[in-house]
This record gives C-alpha cells, sequence and structure tokens, in this order.
C-alpha cells in the first residue's frame, strides 16, 4: 500500500497511542468512542467490557491495568478489547482525582481519618517509594544490596490498602454508569448502521434488477431482428 508505514509500530506502542495519543486526549477519545461502534460483538459485552476497565482504573495496580481489565472481560465473557478501551478512564485528567479521593476515602473506611498526606504529589511520592523499595527487597534475595522490606510494609499498609479499598466504591459506580451509558449508545449505532446496510443492500438488489431487466429486453430485441 503506498500510504502503509515502512517501519510498523509493536503492540504496545499502537495501544498507547489509541489510550494517550501524541496528537491530543480529545482526539483520542474521539478515536476510542468510534472504535467501540464499530466492535463486532453485542451492546451487553461491549458496554460490559468498559465497564469493567472503568472498574480497573480505580485500583492502584498501575502497569497492571490492561491486563486486570482483559482478565476479567475474560472471565465474565465481555468483550476484551473493550475493556482495555475503558481503562482510558484513568488518564492523566482522572488520576489526580482519583488517586487523591481513593486514598482519602480509603482511609476513612479504615477508621484511620484523615491521617497522613492524600495530596495526589504525596501519593506519585509514595508509589515511587514502595516500588524502590520493592525493587531493593528482591535485589536482597540474591544477594544484591540491604533489604528494605520494612518500608515495603509501611508503603503496603498505609498508601496501598487504603487506597485499594477505597477506590471500589468510586469504580463501582463509575462502571455502572458507563455500561447504562455505552450500551444503549452502542445499540443505537448498531441498529442505525444494519438499517444502512440494509438499505444499501436493497438499493444494490435493485439496481442489479434493473440491470438484468434492461439486458433481457436487449437481447429480445436482437433476437427479435434475427
Amino acid at each position: 500500500m503506498i500510504f502503509k508505514r515502512r517501519d510498523k509500530p509493536p503492540f504496545w506502542g499502537r495501544l498507547r497511542e489509541v489510550l494517550y495519543p501524541r496528537k491530543g486526549f480529545w482526539r483520542g477519545m474521539d478515536y476510542v468512542r468510534k472504535r467501540l461502534h464499530r466492535l463486532p460483538d453485542s451492546p451487553h459485552r461491549i458496554a460490559l467490557g468498559f465497564a469493567f476497565g472503568a472498574f480497573i482504573s480505580f485500583t492502584p495496580f498501575f502497569t497492571l491495568h490492561f491486563f486486570l481489565a482483559a482478565g476479567l472481560a475474560w472471565i465474565f465473557r465481555a468483550n476484551i478489547l473493550a475493556s482495555i478501551f475503558g481503562t482510558v478512564i484513568g488518564n492523566s485528567l482522572t488520576f489526580p482525582l482519583i488517586a487523591t479521593g481513593s486514598l482519602w476515602l480509603g482511609r476513612y473506611m479504615l477508621g484511620r481519618g484523615a491521617s497522613g498526606e492524600s495530596s495526589f504529589e504525596a501519593v506519585t511520592h509514595a508509589f515511587a517509594a514502595g516500588f524502590s523499595s520493592l525493587s531493593a527487597t528482591m535485589q536482597s534475595w540474591f544477594g544484591y544490596g540491604p533489604s528494605m522490606l520494612d518500608g515495603l510494609m509501611l508503603f503496603l499498609d498505609d498508601v496501598f490498602l487504603p487506597y485499594l479499598i477505597g477506590g471500589i466504591p468510586p469504580g463501582i459506580l463509575c462502571a455502572v454508569i458507563c455500561y447504562w451509558i455505552i450500551g444503549p449508545i452502542v445499540e443505537a449505532y448498531q441498529a442505525r448502521r444494519s438499517k444502512k446496510l440494509a438499505a444499501n443492500s436493497a438499493r444494490a438488489r435493485r439496481a442489479a434488477f434493473r440491470e438484468q431487466e434492461a439486458y433481457k429486453a436487449t437481447d429480445g430485441r436482437e433476437g427479435d431482428n434475427v
């Protein structure tokens, strides 16, 4: 093909471009909307898959959202690609609100009140420190450097667990809202598209019939002349 890219980007590069495009977030959202409309599946499975992706976006399992969303979709027989698209709910615009809100709510649900810093900057710093502690601890198992297990356990108890628990209620709410919005939209689009395809098919059949009738009439006149 003339306009086909010479160097095809890897799968994760294409997926990143879909969810976090370099040409603008809203353009990426519009692309996701169009792809959802065109997925070859039932509105229920598409909406359910997207809802799973939206729910997973409220969990602190960063770098695993795609896999967890796809896993839930596979278990409940929802559309897997729609579940990956659903993780777009967690993006650079919404993550500050999701992270701070989930952490605050989780601490409240665990009876810890407003203890600890819940700003987005503090959350990102805590996760960076947590991943560093995890990496150092795993390296210590093989004799490389000291263990940071105490720091890792502090992160899990003070940040990760409250974030996980606090993200469940708003995650479920967001998933339900997404399901009830996406389902009717996809259903309406598929019905409109089916009607359009049926009209085009009927128009093509009528054109073929007229062409066949014209051919018969022409062939008949030529036979009379002979």
